[in-house]
């Protein structure tokens, strides 16, 4: 099949601004023409590519046709760029990313490619467990994920292990946990104390300090939780005694040696494996890209098993 430009760049700003009115205000067309459009598709493939809600949801075969429109804007946005055909013309690539690489090692890597490469970039936040979602979905170009296996039409590379160690402010200990010796007190005692006191979740889904609890104890923590969602805030939020949490080493080693927080189970870790999954397309930006996350995460991540 032979798709018209015009028409995957009408898909794709359904998809991105979320509505047709957005859409067409975006690309200067009235609703009109952009419902005729994507309706154009849809009689080409044979399939309804949209769902047609508040916003605008692609379907399955929606999808493989908004990875295809933005794999051609990308590869467009290069030519155009190693033509010098456009000197304001700046590609765009969009990634996910979970939240605590976000605060930590990937932004670093973003700063390396952009030291000798013109790029904007599109970050999507999303945990770890459902940032290859936005993958299939079309929505992003690469993402940083805990699923190994490729998501179809793409590669996928291990990039490390983050370490998060179970931490809390010495206010909390002194308030809810004032019996408590981590240094001599048995692992498992440790864990039982934990079950019933306050701790830090990112958000209802996170399933780090439920998990942590849950694999030695058969049930998940029945103390109250906070929820605080985004990383830099959560660390704050440990810190400042409202509740323990599970932190990653980046955010945590210097401020257990300084005092100012205390590994709760100095021998209990929970390890966190990260890929790196990409589209499986020639793209010299994203290949820099790749090159930049491979290498900034090989220095602030264990090695991978």
């Amino acid at each position: 099949m032979r798709f018209q430009r015009a028409h995957l760049e009408t898909l794709l700003a359904v998809v991105d601004h979320g509505t047709f009115d957005a859409a067409a205000r975006a690309l200067s067309i009235t609703p009109s023409a952009v419902s005729q459009r994507v309706k154009a598709m849809e009689q080409q493939v044979g399939r309804v590519l949209v769902q047609r809600s508040t916003p605008v949801v692609p379907t399955t075969a929606g999808a493989v046709l908004l990875r295809h429109a933005r794999q051609a804007r990308l590869l467009d946005d290069e030519t155009t760029q190693a033509l010098g055909a456009d000197a304001g013309s700046v590609p765009t690539i969009a990634l996910a990313v979970n939240a605590d690489s976000l605060g930590t090692w990937f932004l670093d890597a973003l700063a390396l490619v952009r030291v000798d490469t013109e790029v904007v970039f599109d970050l999507h936040r999303e945990d770890q467990d459902r940032t290859a979602e936005l993958l299939r979905a079309g929505t992003v170009t690469a993402a940083v994920t805990a699923e190994a296996d490729p998501v179809q039409g793409c590669t996928s590379v291990a990039l490390g292990v983050d370490r998060y160690r179970a931490v809390a402010s010495p206010s909390f200990l002194t308030r809810y946990l004032p019996d408590v010796d981590p240094s001599s007190d048995s692992e498992r005692r440790l864990l039982a104390r934990l079950d019933r006191v306050p701790l830090v979740d990112y958000d209802r889904d996170d399933d780090l300090q439920q998990g942590y609890l849950r694999r030695v104890l058969g049930h998940a923590p029945r103390g109250p939780r906070h929820f605080v969602p985004t990383s830099a805030d959560f660390a704050r939020a440990v810190g400042l005694g409202f509740g323990w949490g599970l932190l990653p080493e980046a955010q945590c080693t210097d401020a257990i040696a300084r005092g100012e927080l205390v590994e709760l189970v100095p021998g209990r870790r929970a390890d966190v494996a990260l890929w790196w999954q990409r589209w499986n397309l020639a793209s010299p930006l994203l290949d820099r890209v790749t090159d930049a996350v491979r290498s900034t995460a090989a220095r602030h991540l264990h090695a991978p098993a």
